[in-house]
Order: structure tokens, then sequence, then C-alpha cells
């Protein structure tokens, strides 16, 4: 890996490319839902689909739903860290309804524009996109209820930082619940590996390292509220095997198009690869 702007501009770059295809294909989600299959399997109600524009959900990246187990009430401001083409923060403006707000953050452009054009198509007005770096939030201190992020902090070459911006922008008592990656004790070859970085795998840290990280930035009541734990069958699909097809293509550079087989690779890694859902509260 080279330096943090470098990470962040082939993670951007890498999802500003996975726009331009017919449907998403992503590690961490999309139709073909490397991580979790389809966004059904990912945690999200079909119902709560139905009520946002198709593109959302088509070009979702996610790893689970970060609204599933929420406490969201209307009224209240929500922020998603990393809210690529829309699907998290129009389900939060329609829970927390016209008095409430929602704010994504996203580094890149052409999800910022696209998630815009959902905005608009939804109809909703109390929905906005801002861009910025999750390591820098352009958030004021002390003024949103809930942070959510669906697969993107595992993407953040900073991630203390990351959560010190999630306790620095929480009112007291307001709360966290991502969906995330992590790994454990992961091969060095892998995380040097740039696409399996994009693909959420690379720079995924330990549970153990995720919940401490919370800790430290002063985040109290950190726990697990659900986990998924990948196998091999799982992992060699989400790796690329088969996933275009008969061709073998890979969305993380494994395969037959890439430089390692992705069925060894996902053999290396059964039961070392987690989808968790996290739930931290300001004091």
């Amino acid at each position: 890996m080279t330096n943090h702007q470098d990470i962040r501009r082939n993670v951007s770059a890498a999802y500003a490319q996975a726009l331009s295809g017919p449907t998403a294909s992503s590690c961490c989600g999309g139709t073909d839902a490397c991580c979790s299959t389809t966004a059904g399997l990912a945690g999200y109600a079909s119902e709560s689909l139905g009520e946002i524009p198709r593109d959302a959900v088509e070009n979702s990246f996610g790893c689970g739903d970060p609204l599933a187990f929420t406490e969201v009430e209307p009224g209240q401001t929500v922020v998603d860290l990393g809210s690529g083409a829309g699907i998290d923060i129009l389900l939060a403006a329609r829970r927390v309804g016209p008095e409430g707000h929602v704010i994504g953050i996203d580094m890149t452009d052409e999800m910022i524009d696209r998630a815009r054009q959902n905005i608009d198509a939804s109809g909703l007005d109390n929905v906005e996109v801002r861009k910025g770096i999750i390591e820098k939030l352009p958030i004021d201190d002390g003024s949103v209820d809930w942070v959510i992020s669906n697969c993107v902090i595992n993407l953040s070459p900073e991630k203390d930082r990351v959560f010190a911006e999630i306790a620095r922008v929480l009112r007291p008592g307001g709360s966290m619940l991502v969906s995330d990656m992590v790994v454990d004790d992961l091969p060095q070859s892998i995380r040097l590996n740039q696409a399996l970085y994009n693909g959420c795998i690379g720079g995924a840290i330990s549970e153990a390292e995720y919940l401490q990280g919370l800790r430290d930035a002063g985040l109290v009541d950190v726990e697990v509220r659900k986990r998924f734990v990948y196998d091999t069958g799982q992992l060699a699909f989400m790796l690329g095997e088969g996933l275009h097809g008969e061709d073998g293509g890979s969305c993380c550079g494994v395969g037959s198009n890439g430089t390692e087989d992705a069925r060894d690779v996902a053999t290396q890694l059964a039961g070392r690869i987690q989808s968790l859902q996290i739930f931290a509260r300001r004091a």
C-alpha cells in the first residue's frame, strides 16, 4: 500500500467505475452482491426497498442494513458515512420524516451525482449529500442523533480518525450503528492487494481492534448486534469466481483473469471474514 491519499484515490476510482457497468457488482454488495448475494439477504426488507428508486438499490455496495435494528425516530438527524448512490440515506429519510434530516457523506463525485439524482427521483426534501472524507466530516460538533455506515469504514486507511469523528459529531446520548467487515489474521499478500482492499477485505481490521477503537474514541455501550461469517463458497463468489458468468471475471482482481484463483484464496480466508452490525453510543 502507498500513502493514505493514494488509497483514497484508488478506492474512489474503483467505486466510480462500478457505476459505469450495466448493474452494480461490488465485493461489498450490489445486485450480484459479493458480500451478501442480494440486498435482501444483506438484511433489507423488500417492502422498504420498494419505496425508493431502483437505481439506489441496484447500486448498493453494502454488507448489511445499518438501519435494521436502529431506534431512529421521527424528527432526528442521521449521518451516513460513505452514502454512495443513496440507498441508506433514502431509507433513513423516510424513517425520520419531514421534521428530521439526513446527511450523506461521500468522497466520490460520481456517487454524489448519482445519489442526488436518486434523491430528486424520490421526491424527498429532508435529505442531502455533502462531499467529504469520513476522517474529516463536514458536520458540526454534537449535531446528530445517529451515525450509520454500510461497509465503508473498513476502506479508511485511518480508522482511528473515523471513530473520533463519529464521537465528535454525535450529540450526548446519540448513537451509531454500522454494518462493516472485520477479519482475523489476514495474510500480508491480501493486505497488499489494492483490488482486495477496494473489495472491503484488504483494509479490514479485527473485531477486537474495531471495538477497542470505538472505545478509545470515547464511545460507550459498544457491542456487536449481528454477525455473519463467510464460508469458502461465499468467499469464492465474493472474490469473483463466476461473478460475471463463465469467463470467471472478478470484482476483486482474483479468478481466472486475476493474479490468484478465487477458490484458493477463499479456502485460506474461510472463517476469518465476518460482516458485523456494531452499535455504540456517546455518553
